[in-house]
């Protein structure tokens, strides 16, 4: 079956790249020639029947990643379905669903059918809920899960195949050892059996499943660090030259890569591991966690890690992926949801700005001058959430050319205006509406003066 690679490498233009060059505001060409030597993906199985297709990578604007899913502990379609429509609201690129418990057959088709936005699994988690145990399982069960997830229309998979016998002694000496769900269940697994990675081993079946329904590789980075002390350690580097022999291999097979990211690291590092991706894994697209910059804030994850992720962003990651407030301390709730997609938007378009992308600019200068205008509703509606900016802003009418933080004496956009002559939004408007009365008021006596002319004619 053609993939967007396969396609992109013969020199066609899919009508998936011409709706992201629409979107993106790019030459389709370029794209596609993008696509064909692996620096940007569009993830798009081939049975999500409603996607929007996105593109992810070098030259298209940042995006970002929203992880929804439900737990043992925790497991309602209903909930997944409004975390999915908080996403689709508030513009998170794309979804992973992360579910350990419930139906997660169900739970999938449900997320599939409502979203129109690209979606991600982590196929071990429902080989591991399925079989409830890890020592005993097969490696062939993984191929049955990945099959049945690429035939349900997932757009991408993590794949954790790059943690292997010889990358566990380096392990030694960390502080959190492996923090990857993945990850950790495949090394208990190698462990107990004594045997390699199985999704190593098996990874030319992973990709001719992947090839037939074009499902896109998430290599996913099972020994990233999971505190700053782990960051960019032996083990973390090694797994990611692993990560770039493996991208050089599904590329043979016309699959579509990106490559995860960590994780914990300090800020001062955060560029060195986005160049070490690029040079190990041959430009293809960078998906990073965070990065979260400091390990005591629980709670306000959703805040070190923006942090991080503009700076990755800025410095050539090409996909964001959210933490909430709930990071290390439970399931979030759809608020929480919704704190992390907007921490991710600020710090994606903040990346964009940073790393020039064409227009990513024009609405932050829209919005200052409506600010600099008093032109609240025109702000509002600029703003990444028009909602939570309205509410803080309901102390006063739309019509008040101050804040409450200076008031109309000390406002120093107000006090700027008045010296230099210039109208504000809401004086415009009044002397609009002022004219506009006006006006209504002449017609009146001219349709008065018109009608009491007919009344003499009778």
């Amino acid at each position: 079956m053609p993939t967007q690679l396969s396609y992109a490498k013969s020199n066609v233009i899919t009508k998936e790249m011409e709706h992201v060059a629409s979107v993106e505001n790019i030459d389709a060409g370029l794209l596609r020639q993008g696509i064909a030597e692996g620096t940007v993906i569009i993830p798009a199985n081939i049975n999500h029947k409603n996607l929007r297709p996105i593109a992810i990578g070098k030259g298209v604007k940042t995006k970002i990643n929203a992880n929804i899913g439900a737990s043992r502990v925790r497991a309602s379609v209903d909930e997944e379905l409004e975390k999915i429509r908080l996403c689709i609201k508030y513009g998170a690129d794309t979804a992973m669903d992360l579910s350990t418990g419930g139906d997660l057959d169900k739970i999938r088709e449900a997320i599939i059918n409502e979203a129109a936005i690209p979606l991600g699994t982590v196929p071990t988690y429902q080989v591991i809920e399925k079989h409830q145990t890890i020592d005993d399982l097969k490696k062939e069960d993984w191929l049955d899960v990945i099959e049945l997830q690429a035939k349900q229309g997932v757009d991408y998979m993590t794949i954790h195949a790059g943690v292997l016998q010889k990358t566990l002694p380096l392990l030694k000496g960390r502080v959190t050892g492996v923090v990857s769900r993945g990850g950790a269940i495949l090394v208990r697994w190698m462990k107990a059996n004594n045997k390699e990675n199985p999704l190593f081993t098996q990874f030319d079946q992973i990709c001719d499943i992947f090839e037939k329904y074009d499902v896109t590789f998430s290599l996913g980075d099972s020994l990233r660090p999971g505190c700053l002390h782990d960051a960019t350690d032996k083990a973390q580097i090694a797994e990611l030259k692993i990560l770039g022999d493996l991208t050089l291999k599904a590329w043979k097979k016309d699959c579509q890569v990106m490559i995860e990211g960590p994780g914990h690291i300090p800020l001062n590092e955060i560029k060195l591991n986005v160049e070490l991706e690029k040079k190990y894994c041959h430009n293809a697209p960078f998906y990073v966690l965070g990065p979260l910059v400091t390990d005591i804030a629980p709670g306000y994850d959703h805040i070190t890690s923006a942090i991080g992720a503009a700076v990755a962003g800025m410095h050539g990651a090409d996909y964001l992926c959210y933490v909430t407030p709930a990071e290390h301390l439970g399931l979030p709730t759809p608020e929480m949801v919704k704190q992390g997609i907007i921490a991710y938007k600020i710090a994606a378009h903040s990346a964009d700005i940073a790393k020039g992308i064409p227009d990513s600019r024009q609405r932050d200068d829209e919005l200052s001058k409506a600010r600099f205008a008093f032109d609240w509703e025109k702000q509002f509606a600029l703003s990444l959430d028009p909602e939570t900016a309205k509410k803080m802003r309901s102390d006063l009418n739309l019509g008040a050319d101050f804040c409450s933080m200076c008031g109309p004496d000390f406002c120093s956009m107000r006090l700027y205006s008045k010296t230099e002559g210039i109208k504000t939004h809401n004086e415009e408007k009044s002397n609009v509406e002022f004219k506009h009365r006006l006006l209504t008021k002449d017609l009146k006596k001219l349709v008065d003066k018109k009608y009491m002319a007919e009344e003499k004619l009778v």
